[in-house]
């Protein structure tokens, strides 16, 4: 059965969230420079899709993998291997950084390691709120860490393009070991419940059976497979805008690290306002509606970027 969240778990979720946060601040930073290392060594922006891709790509296919592991394993544990893995990945990154041997295609397939961790690390985490967290905060526990994450992503970049100005790259990765270390430290002190479902005690399902019932849970709400399906899309569409937004800038505008920074900060602050404003007004109508506006919007300021004049970027 699975233990039911109280008082002494919620603050203890508390003390691990905390930690979770410097966590992630760390990752942002780490990504950053690593994203931009690549854009004025190679520049090239078919090496920065091809590392983009190899980040993400192993990011998407473990997530359903974890999602599934999560509810069959000690979720502790899970967090901890993961975020030990990518912590070693990314000293390694440092030595390679610190004897002289940094090739593009090394550091992109060690890059491709952290997105496959991260892709094990956010579906723990995020299965574990539930059981650590009173049912009635949990709707606006969700909301505060959607809000903190975001607060994260818009002043990571700008902390990482501070350091670009004074440190070199093989000390500024360093953050993500140390923050690796805060974040450890309420993980070895709290206890996360573990989930053991009766039905696994009389017969274990198989990792397929569950992934089967996942895709069939949506194969039964249309308007969600719909949405599912619409944001994949558009979010296909997007990526390249993304992907070669360091390389618009350094090359095609004469940028710096800074520049992205703000730019990057921009785009997370926006969203982070979209979610201050929809969880103010709780209660909206029309949200199919409102969704596929919000979609649809996307693409203006995009536009306006791509065609935007060198002196007019700003």
């Amino acid at each position: 059965m699975e233990e039911v969240a109280n008082k002494e778990s919620f603050k203890s979720y508390l003390f691990f969230f905390t930690g979770q946060l410097f966590s992630l601040l760390g990752s942002s930073i780490t990504q950053f420079v690593i994203v931009w290392w690549i854009t004025i060594k190679t520049e090239s922006a078919i090496m920065l899709s091809i590392a983009s891709f190899a980040y993400l790509l192993p990011m998407t296919l473990a997530m359903p993998i974890a999602g599934v592991i999560v509810d069959r394993y000690n979720r502790k544990n899970i967090i901890v291997i993961v975020d030990s893995l990518q912590a070693f990945t990314t000293i390694s990154i440092i030595i390679l950084f610190n004897i002289g041997i940094v090739e593009p295609f090394v550091i992109i397939i060690l890059n491709g390691l952290l997105g496959l961790f991260q892709g094990f690390h956010m579906p723990t985490v995020s299965a574990i709120v539930p059981t650590m967290v009173l049912k009635d905060k949990l709707s606006r526990v969700n909301g505060v860490s959607f809000l903190f994450s975001g607060f994260i992503h818009t002043i990571g970049p700008i902390i990482a393009a501070t350091f670009l100005a004074f440190l070199p790259i093989k000390s500024i990765l360093w953050i993500d070991p140390i923050t690796f270390i805060i974040a450890l430290i309420p993980l070895i002190l709290i206890k996360i419940p573990t989930v053991k479902p009766e039905e696994t005690i009389i017969k274990k399902e198989s990792f397929l059976t569950e992934f089967k019932e996942g895709v069939q849970t949506l194969k039964l709400i249309p308007v969600v497979s719909m949405m599912l399906l619409v944001s994949m899309f558009i979010n296909f569409l997007l990526k390249p805008f993304q992907t070669l937004m360091p390389y618009f800038i350094k090359f095609i505008n004469s940028g710096n690290p800074s520049d992205l920074a703000l730019i990057s900060a921009f785009i997370s602050g926006g969203i982070l306002t979209g979610a201050i404003i929809t969880s103010i007004k709780k209660k909206w109508k029309h949200k199919i509606f409102i969704y596929f506006c919000g979609e649809t919007a996307i693409f203006l300021p995009t536009v306006v970027f791509i065609f935007c004049q060198k002196d007019l970027f700003y």
